[in-house]
């Protein structure tokens, strides 16, 4: 059995030096220093502003729950889950920072430089401790010296606060990585997202070990509870909004690029939501053609076709990921109806095969069967539809598998057992989702020349249920004349 860990108590001496310490200040600031005066100034003044008579987070129960699943499957095993850290974008900035999803899913809680520890006792089970920065410190003038004191990026949950939140007993991450490189016995960590962390482990785990724990944790997340059910389903909500206001401005982006279609939906993801949950795609013409277009710097142009495909992530980082092909003026032109009802058909039998049961491919392969069989009718490929499929040749144009789990990653459960995932079986509660597609290179000599250039994808989450699947996407219409009846009501 492991020992316990003991994070150093600081003597009076330590936090003295503490106290003391100068806190690193930018190179070229227009203040040489502190005065004493100004110093003692600051220490003191301040009101009590410890928050009291805190309610846990909703999904408080739901984190206690997998946590408990956790320990069961790593007996007598200390297990280390960091948050991560911030990273830098340019010189002195950072990246908006986003908690690593296994941290989140275990704790529920989303800020920089947590730990979760889950100790071995010797009773059985583990004591679960989440490491997290205290308050920005006034004796030495952290708060408002440092840059990332309160003062410059605001206050943080005190320990006692972040306790009464997530129901977790709290203690300062600044003693952890020493408290690591003392302990022993068997350790696994989450690796990836706190170098220092893994420093201070680096000879106890392996790393064979330590992806046996991070596959865990993404096959945990293949059946959603309740809660992470209806915070999928917000995410969706919004995003159907986030769709509406970007018909409503189409004519803006005409007037100026993707980015505006960009920039329109972003508003709806960060007022309703905490992000997006992935890169937007806002590809209009043949950008469409290229599967992850997120420079979205091209023309918007009437007569041509918008894919969007983009998803609103939840405060709790819950994503949508739904795509639809908008005609830019509003009406499809025969040949785009006619591929676009193609890609349609294809998704509705994807979508038809997905019950509980049924085996995760199989909506994949219906999907493709209809997209194969359009495309030896319409004689771009040679039959049988058999062959085709066999030999993959349909593949140069509906390049991409069909779907893919959805959760707090938009790829998510993306490190699970090929056994346990694709060659698995649905089960009620698995969020996929259902995106067949159609891309004629714009370059494509093989297909007809009014072809060229148009790409098509339609994309919904679905939700496993015992007697077959919800579609949590249907507030946006997908067969070709209610998308411009839609489009019409927005615009009238």
């Amino acid at each position: 059995m492991s020992d316990e860990l003991n994070p150093a108590v600081p003597d009076e001496a330590t936090e003295a030096a503490e106290a003391e310490a100068p806190i690193k200040q930018r190179k070229n600031g227009l203040y040489p220093g502190v005065s004493d005066e100004l110093a003692e100034n600051m220490r003191s003044g301040w009101a009590d502003t410890e928050l009291r008579d805190l309610a846990p987070i909703p999904q408080a129960a739901d984190t206690a729950r997998r946590r408990a699943a956790l320990s069961a499957r790593f007996p007598g095993e200390r297990l280390v889950i960091p948050a991560g850290n911030l990273k830098t974008r340019s010189n002195d900035t950072e990246y908006a920072f986003r908690a690593a999803t296994e941290y989140a899913y275990l704790t529920g809680n989303q800020t920089e430089d947590g730990v979760l520890v889950l100790e071995p006792v010797t009773a059985g089970g583990h004591r679960a401790t989440i490491y997290l920065l205290p308050r920005s410190d006034r004796e030495n003038g952290e708060f408002w010296l440092s840059g990332q004191g309160e003062l410059w990026v605001g206050r943080r949950h005190s320990l006692t606060e972040s306790e009464a939140l997530y129901g977790i007993p709290a203690a300062d991450v600044r003693e952890l990585a020493a408290a690591l490189r003392e302990a022993t016995g068997p350790v696994r960590v989450v690796r990836g997202h706190d170098a220092g962390i893994e420093a201070a482990l680096t000879d106890k785990v392996t790393a064979e070990r330590d992806e046996e724990l991070r596959v865990f944790l993404s096959e945990a997340r293949l059946v959603k509870d309740d809660f992470e059910i209806g915070e999928l389903q917000k995410a969706v909500d919004s995003t159907v909004r986030g769709f509406e206001d970007v018909v409503k401005v189409l004519d803006k982006a005409e007037a100026t690029s993707e980015r505006y279609i960009e920039g329109t939906f972003f508003l709806r993801a960060r007022v309703e939501g905490n992000d997006i949950g992935y890169g937007s795609i806002c590809a209009s013409g043949p950008h469409a053609c290229t599967l992850h277009w997120v420079r979205n710097d091209g023309p918007v142009r009437s007569g041509d076709l918008l894919l969007l495909d983009a998803g609103v992530e939840t405060h709790t980082l819950y994503t949508a990921d739904v795509t639809r092909t908008l005609p830019v003026d509003g009406t499809y032109t025969d040949v785009q109806r006619k591929i676009y009802d193609a890609v349609y058909e294809a998704q509705e039998a994807g979508i038809a095969a997905v019950k509980p049961g049924a085996g995760f491919r199989d909506f994949h392969d219906a999907a493709q069967r209809v997209l194969t069989e359009k495309l030896v009718e319409w004689g771009l490929v040679e039959g049988p539809v058999e062959r085709v499929l066999e030999l993959g040749l349909q593949r140069r144009w509906t390049l991409h598998g069909t779907g893919h789990m959805l959760g707090m990653d938009v790829h998510d459960c993306a490190v699970a057992r090929t056994e346990t995932y694709v060659d698995g079986t649905l089960e009620p509660g698995m969020v996929l989702t259902v995106e067949p597609g159609l891309y004629f290179q714009a370059d494509d000599l093989t297909v007809p020349e009014e072809y060229r250039g148009i790409g098509v994808r339609i994309e919904d989450d679905i939700l496993v249920t015992a007697d077959g699947n919800r579609n949590l996407s249907a507030g946006l219409p997908r067969r070709s004349e209610d998308v411009e009846a839609w489009m019409a009501s927005l615009k009238s």
